[in-house]
């Protein structure tokens, strides 16, 4: 089961192409099945740069169960919005980027610009990691406001916006948004 859904993933993601908002409704047993589908099938095969903003899981923790799973991605880059809260004071390294809160929006799409400047030119995935998360810390107006200008600026530079959620766990006014966002939803 774990291995279809990593190639369908992949698939899916192929399907698309770049420039489409795609969002995946994924159960939470089948989460690090579902990352892989997209960092290693997809991502890897295709070279390309991958931003991974994170409000529910810890960008070092993230990262350590990425290496287990012997997930490679070549260029992974976080944009870690949880572990500042969580442990006080951060640094941005290379491969990192903290921002305060999942509530510091502008500061989000900052950082993922500043990782695209990095990639000179390489196509990119981004990957949104939850839609849950970033809909408990914010109002739905600025969520719609936030996605919408990070899509559409994914979108101009041919690149990958992948977003996450738990279906079971939306809220309505959170699912509307994905819908009206997103070019195509995906159940897992």
């Amino acid at each position: 089961m774990t291995e279809n859904l990593h190639s369908m993933i992949a698939t899916k993601l192929e399907e698309v192409g770049p420039s489409t908002a795609v969002a995946f409704e994924i159960k939470i047993d089948s989460y690090f099945d579902a990352v892989r589908g997209i960092l290693d099938d997809f991502s890897s095969g295709k070279d390309l740069v991958c931003v991974y903003i994170t409000a529910s899981v810890p960008s070092s923790t993230l990262n350590a169960a990425l290496e287990a799973l012997e997930v490679k991605v070549k260029d992974l880059r976080f944009v870690d919005c949880i572990s500042h809260t969580l442990m006080a004071s951060m640094e941005d390294s290379e491969n990192t980027a903290f921002v305060e809160s999942p509530t510091m929006l502008e500061n989000i799409i900052l950082k993922v610009e500043y990782f695209y400047r990095l990639a000179q030119g390489k196509k990119m995935l981004v990957v949104l990691d939850s839609v849950n998360s970033f809909a408990l810390h914010n109002e739905n107006k600025m969520l719609t406001e936030f996605l919408t200008i990070l899509t559409n600026s994914l979108k101009a530079k041919e690149a990958y916006p992948v977003l996450l959620a738990i279906p079971d766990q939306l809220r309505p006014e959170t699912r509307e948004t994905m819908a009206m966002i997103c070019d195509v939803i995906i159940p897992l």
